[in-house]
């Protein structure tokens, strides 16, 4: 009788595990706007999720929809992140060479301790605006998997495309500059 009663014990354990995993896989897919990667690889233009975070050296707020009828290139970046570190000095020109144009980059620093995140700024003297995201609440739901992911916003707050992983290739980087242009005429 004990052996039938560890094997009954071991069943419910592996079928909660199962119901565990079944769980997590759900909540996943309904991650909101999870999606919005792949949405923007299908030419839809999904609203980017607005949110209002604290500046990293200003301990001013941002409001992502207050930016619009700007193009937005929104950066999600972590200090520790090696392909963070290869595109940001390629961002800061993005932004000092198109600002005039209308165009807003935004960096978006999340699970990171904020003196790193200042060190990482100082280190590739950024000068465009830092968010912090600490929590990660933003990140989640703009379905971001890893760092870094870069998605460019129209003037009506709609995600025209998206990049994952680091923007430092030639392919990448005109991918980058055409979806500025679409985002300056939508």
């Amino acid at each position: 009788m004990g052996h039938r009663a560890k094997l009954v014990a071991q069943g419910v354990a592996i079928g909660l595990v199962v119901l565990l995993f079944a769980l997590l896989a759900w909540s996943l897919v309904r991650d909101e706007g999870g999606d919005l990667a792949a949405a923007a690889a299908r030419g839809e233009r999904p609203q980017a999720p607005d949110f209002t975070l604290e500046q990293l050296d200003q301990g001013s707020e941002l409001e992502l929809s207050s930016l619009r009828g700007k193009a937005v290139v929104l950066n999600t970046w972590a200090s520790w992140c090696s392909p963070c570190k290869e595109e940001a000095p390629y961002l800061e020109q993005v932004w000092r060479d198109n600002r005039d144009r209308d165009v807003v980059v935004v960096g978006l620093n999340a699970k990171d301790l904020r003196s790193d995140a200042q060190r990482f700024v100082d280190r590739f003297d950024l000068t465009f605006p830092v968010v912090r995201d600490g929590s990660g609440d933003t990140i989640r739901k703009y379905g971001v998997t890893g760092f870094p992911e870069t998605f460019v916003i129209d003037r009506e707050g709609r995600v025209v495309e998206a990049f994952a992983g680091a923007v430092n290739s030639d392919e990448d980087k005109q991918r980058l500059r055409s979806a500025i242009e679409l985002a300056l005429t939508s």
